[in-house]
């Protein structure tokens, strides 16, 4: 296990001085600017050996001071920078800029478990051992292949607003495209990383802001990233939200449903063949489920009756429990009741993990299994190495996520050409800036026990991405994992993920139309 060094050579405070300069009689002394605090960058050097071979590397962890378009800051940006040793900004190496969802969380699990040259430890899918936590050298990586950059946006992590700015001014789907945007572009100018292949890697919530990045850097900035890396996708909010009138979320998740109930031996009858039972499950989904919700009150007797048979065939859910649910079973219902006479609760981000019911007449998981197992471990694991490896000050506060703000609210209305009624779409910014740049390729990771993005509606999206722009689906790669929406917290999937993501940074650095 690397450590670092703890010589002034290689612990670098970095602090902007700035020199008083005299006001001109009558000027006003602006307090709000005098407020501005300044980004402290704290480096250090490590090593590691990944695939065999020993690389050194840069860390820089702190803070940048974003700037508006007439240069004034708007926010102390945070983010924790790995660059490898022995290059220079004109060995064009590639940079990838990665970031977790929420809206409100910071980049701490994909940090910590997957792409970060440290990772937790954890008894996946069990519950870990409490406290002393381990945490090791992560031989997977994607440094061997890339520069790397964790931001955490405005209220999660170090990032704060500055000046006149507020956190309204951040918080929504438009601000946040815009603040990160500006954020890559800015650091990119102070880098000098203008000619570096460029990827930007998003998880959950991560994916919808990575649409409406990649277009707003080439409209906008005139930035063209060279790929994006999808995990557990959300680009249109219609799939994923039910409501009356609204019926496709129910389609996308019986497929996972499915995954979920075969993969706790749950299933009247249990096949061996996971892909197979898939195949079938969304044929009937998207046909006769489908159907059948959208007759509503039109459906005959022994229609509903032949449907609600197949349901408790996909799901060991009961028929009766289906007929109550009006067809109509929602993810925490579903999460609830599965396991229900084991006294157990299934996970919502990844559904192999289980945690004891409090209450057996509930309708609704009140928790989810998974969270509660995994967060104590990533928090504690980020917290030890964030101020002992990368000896960043304790007096500093890193906020795991914004929920804790009690002003922070988010904006889910979207303004200018990409503006439309109702739930917020960004696949057609995707399909925008892949329609003008034809060499931008889109990677896509999906979980099969996930159920807050199933992959059945990432399918749909993709499906429709393309119809004003034939061939963009030809573009877009699909890989799937037998885990959750954290698929690399799965140790079998983590190797996968890795040489998945490294193989296309690999391919779209010299790419061929």
């Amino acid at each position: 296990m690397s450590k670092p060094s703890l010589s002034i050579a290689s612990i670098i405070l970095c602090v902007t001085i700035g020199v008083a300069q005299p006001r001109p009689e009558g000027e006003k002394h602006d307090t709000t600017e005098a407020k501005i605090p300044k980004p402290v960058q704290i480096v250090t050097h490590h090593d590691i050996t990944i695939n065999g071979h020993q690389i050194r590397y840069t860390a820089t962890a702190g803070t940048f001071l974003l700037k508006d378009e007439i240069d004034k800051p708007i926010a102390l940006f945070g983010f924790t920078a790995y660059t490898k040793d022995g290059t220079t900004p004109t060995d064009n190496r590639p940079i990838t800029f990665a970031y977790n969802g929420g809206p409100g969380s910071s980049s701490i699990w994909l940090h910590m478990g997957a792409v970060g040259p440290k990772k937790v430890v954890i008894d996946d899918p069990e519950v870990t051992p409490p406290a002393p936590y381990k945490m090791e050298d992560n031989p997977y990586s994607i440094l061997d292949v890339t520069d790397l950059v964790m931001i955490d946006p405005v209220g999660t992590g170090l990032s704060k607003p500055v000046g006149k700015a507020k956190g309204a001014d951040f918080w929504g789907v438009d601000q946040d495209i815009k603040s990160v945007s500006e954020f890559i572009f800015q650091y990119i100018r102070a880098n000098a990383r203008w000619n570096s292949p460029k990827f930007l890697l998003g998880e959950s919530y991560g994916t919808t802001r990575s649409a409406g990045v990649a277009d707003y850097l080439f409209e906008n900035l005139g930035v063209a990233v060279n790929g994006v890396v999808l995990v557990s996708t959300v680009l249109n909010f219609e799939t994923l939200e039910p409501a009356k009138g609204n019926d496709l979320p129910y389609i996308f998740l019986l497929p996972t449903y499915a995954a979920v109930s075969w993969y706790h031996h749950a299933l009247p009858s249990q096949v061996p063949d996971l892909e197979a039972l898939l195949r079938d499950v969304k044929q009937f989904a998207a046909g006769e489920y489908a159907d059948a919700l959208f007759k509503g009150f039109a459906l005959d007797s022994t229609e509903l009756n032949k449907v609600i048979d197949k349901l408790y065939q996909y799901t060991g859910i009961s028929k009766s429990y289906w007929k109550k649910a009006n067809l109509r079973v929602n993810e925490p219902q579903f999460t609830e009741e599965l396991l229900r006479d084991r006294g157990v609760t299934v996970g919502r981000l990844d559904s192999r993990y289980e945690g004891p019911t409090p209450d057996l007449l509930g309708e609704y998981a009140s928790y989810d299994p998974q969270s509660s197992t995994i967060s104590p471990v990533f928090i504690t694991d980020f917290m030890n190495y964030f101020h002992t490896d990368l000896n960043f000050p304790t007096d500093q506060t890193y906020n795991v996520d914004a929920y804790d703000n009690k002003e922070f609210k988010w904006d889910w209305k979207r303004e200018g050409r990409f503006n439309q009624m109702g739930y917020p779409d960004v696949s057609r910014d995707l399909a925008d800036v892949m329609a003008k740049d034809p060499y931008l390729n889109v990677l896509i990771l999906n979980g099969y026990f996930d159920l807050a993005t199933p992959f059945f509606a990432t399918e749909y999206t993709v499906d429709h991405i393309g119809t004003s722009f034939p061939g963009l689906k030809d573009r877009i790669q699909m890989k799937y994992f037998n885990a959750g929406h954290m698929m690399y917290v799965h140790s079998e999937s983590l190797p996968l993920f890795k040489a998945t993501i490294a193989k296309f940074i690999e391919s779209m650095i010299h790419p061929k139309k």
